[in-house]
Formats: C-alpha cells, structure tokens, sequence
C-alpha cells in the first residue's frame, strides 16, 4: 500500500522481467498505520520470496506520528538495521545498489553498502527531503537543517546516478552536482486497470460522486477540506479511503457532521484500488500548499481510471493536469474555489465529462504507462559508462 511501494514492486518485478537478478532488503511492514503488522511483529529479520524476488525484512522503531522526533528516529533505526545486511549483499554481489529516498538517512547507508560491496550506487529522490519537510512545518532551518542539507548535496555529488520523480527534482539533481539524473517517473499500470474498467454509470442518474483514496496525512489536509467544504450543500457526494496520521480525527470529525455527504471507507488493498476508484465520477487530490518537486502519484493513477481531477496542490501536478487536460487545478486550501469548482463540475453535460475521461486514459496509456518508465530505467541502467 502506498505510492512508493508500489513504484519499487512494480520496478523490480519489470527488472526481473528484463533479464536482472533482483534482491531486495526493507523493513516490517508498518505502513501507514505506523505500527508493525502482527505477523511481522517481534521479530528482528525475516526472510520473504514475492513473485520470485527475495526479500530481507529488518526490524525498525516505526510511527507515523505528526511529531518530528519519532519520524526522525524511525527513519534512524531501519538506516541502521539496514547495514545488517551486509553479509547477504556480498553473496548477492550486485551490480547496482538502488536506495529510495527519503528517508535521506537510507541514502548514507545505501551509498556505504554499494562501496563496500563494490557497487554503484543510485538513489532515487521521491522528495527532495529536507525542503519537503521545511516547506510542511515539520522541521524548521537551523543546525539540524543544515546538517541534513549538508548530507543531501554529498549524497547526490557522490552516489553513481540519481533517479526524480519530477522534472522539477531532476533539474534540482543535476543543480547540486549529481553525475547522472534520469528522470523515473511514478507511472501506472495501466493494464490492472484496463482488466477491471466498468461500464460507466451516466451522471445524469444521480448524484456527482467524488472519491479520494490515499494517504489521510498532514500534507493532504482531507480533514480541513471536509471541514470546509459540505458536500451536502453543492449537491455532491465526497467518499474517502485511506489510512493516516489523521484518520481518527476525521472519523470523529464525520460522526458529529453526518449531513455532509461526506463518506469515510475502509482503506483497500492494493489490488483493489483500481475497481473502487473507477466506480466514481471525478477526483479529488490536495495537497495542503505545494511542495517544490512533488507530484502526487494519485495523478496517474486517476488517469489510469479515467478519473477526471480537481488538483489543488500546485507545481509540477499543476502542470500536468493543464497540459493534458486531465481535469481542473484549483490554488491549495482555496476552499472557495474548490467548491466553486465542484459545484461546475457538477453542472456539466456527460458528454464534457466524457471528453476529459479519455483524456486522461490517454495520458496514462501514451505518456505515464509505467512499463514505459521501467524500460527507460533498464535502458539507462545496461548502457551506463
């Protein structure tokens, strides 16, 4: 479950696929309830095989508190337990060591491993961490801020290649003296939601129907949207999945306001994401202020489903939604103008929503397939100097 987690299985399914022998070393699951799954629980290492790619799982002090201390030490303890792994990794003898950032902490101990291992190390950089973390309040400048951008540059001048999500991290990448930067994209498997794509149901038979399904965080902020704005009032409906940080707030939140035709789910499995989704009208995907590289993989996963978007989180998604003309951007925490927004999208004929429906297919099959990003990474890695 989440964004990065699958970008990495899919990954290193596609690699394997393409010929790589693939191992990979990550922590007891925990994510995103912060608290280590029961099967997992109390064990320090444990070995798992996922279609056919082996697996090392560490133990780690996990949380998904909204306070930064625990985060921080959470992110501490798997970089350290990692290391563990050493052992295992000169057996493997790999070639290349690929480490997800943040957390950057991951990053020194990826790089540590590659060279004592006599590999390259590529890390790839989800978000340029500590900006991010600044630009949500989670950590002010001062000395551990410098010293966490101190790490950040030596890591990307000294790590073989670097991988963005963004263009707007690659640019960053290149900028801060990285050797290679090779845009890696999220994307989306298309295909899991092309099996599974329903006949869709005219709006003109009921209610306009808005769904968001991810991570319930800090940086979303669905609990002041649902605040804010009462769905009930623009004709609409609002249906939520997910799990996070703010989730108990929220349900409390929704149990005091239950006329606002907002509707909190339970959250879904990963395969079951693509036939939840794809049973609503539109989208809507918020970041609380925009966050300077970041583009939340809901995008392509929206265009995946045909999932016309109301995005609000500014940057490079911005962008991409104009571009393509997959939906409609509205400024972050402008509740205002998102109702506004919704309250039009709710008064179109079909046939204009029809139009931005195939929009957005056609940007996730054409442009965002994420089997056309593995390629393009396969490729940068084979002819590497």
């Amino acid at each position: 479950m989440g964004a990065p987690q699958s970008r990495l299985y899919e990954t290193a399914v596609g690699l394997k696929q393409r010929g790589w022998d693939v191992l990979v070393v990550t922590a007891m699951p925990n994510y995103p309830t912060g608290k280590i799954f029961d099967r997992y629980s109390g064990k320090l290492l444990m070995q798992d095989k996922v279609d056919g790619i082996d697996i090392l799982r560490y133990a780690l002090y996990a949380s998904n508190s909204r306070k930064s201390l625990p985060r921080i030490i959470s992110m501490i303890s798997f970089s350290v337990m990692v290391m563990f792994s050493l052992v295992r990794l000169r057996q493997f003898k790999p070639d290349y060591v690929f480490t997800e950032s943040p957390p950057l902490t991951l990053g020194l101990s990826g790089l540590i491993l590659a060279r004592l291992c006599g590999a390259r190390h590529v890390m790839n950089v989800s978000d340029l961490w500590p900006l991010s973390a600044y630009k949500l309040g989670a950590i002010s400048k001062g000395f551990i801020y410098n010293r966490l951008e101190g790490l950040e540059r030596y890591l990307y001048k000294n790590s073989y290649a670097c991988t963005g999500q963004s263009q707007q991290i690659v640019s960053q990448l290149a900028e801060s003296g990285s050797r290679y930067a090779h845009l890696y994209r999220n994307g989306v498997d298309v295909s899991r939601f092309d099996d599974q794509r329903p006949e869709p149901t005219p709006k003109h038979t009921r209610k306009l129907r808005i769904v968001y399904a991810g991570l319930l965080g800090v940086a979303q902020g669905i609990l002041d949207l649902c605040r804010n704005i009462n769905f009930a009032e623009l004709g609409v409906e609002f249906h939520i999945y997910g799990e996070g940080a703010e989730k108990t707030e929220l349900e409390t939140f929704l149990l005091q306001h239950s006329n606002r035709a907002t509707y909190l789910h339970q959250s879904v499995k990963r395969n079951e994401v693509p036939i939840t989704i794809m049973q609503y009208d539109a989208t809507i995907i918020p970041l609380i202020k925009p966050i300077f590289g970041a583009i939340p993989s809901k995008i392509y996963e929206a265009m995946a489903a045909g999932l016309p978007i109301i995005f609000t989180g500014g940057g490079e998604g911005a962008e991409i939604v104009q571009e393509y003309r997959t939906g409609w951007v509205c400024e972050p925490a402008d509740y205002f103008a998102i109702s506004n927004m919704v309250r039009q999208i709710s008064a179109m004929e079909q046939e204009e929503l029809d139009i931005i429906r195939e929009n957005c297919i056609l940007a996730a099959r054409q442009v965002f397939n994420r089997e056309t990003q593995i390629e393009r990474l396969n490729e940068f890695l084979l002819n590497a100097n």
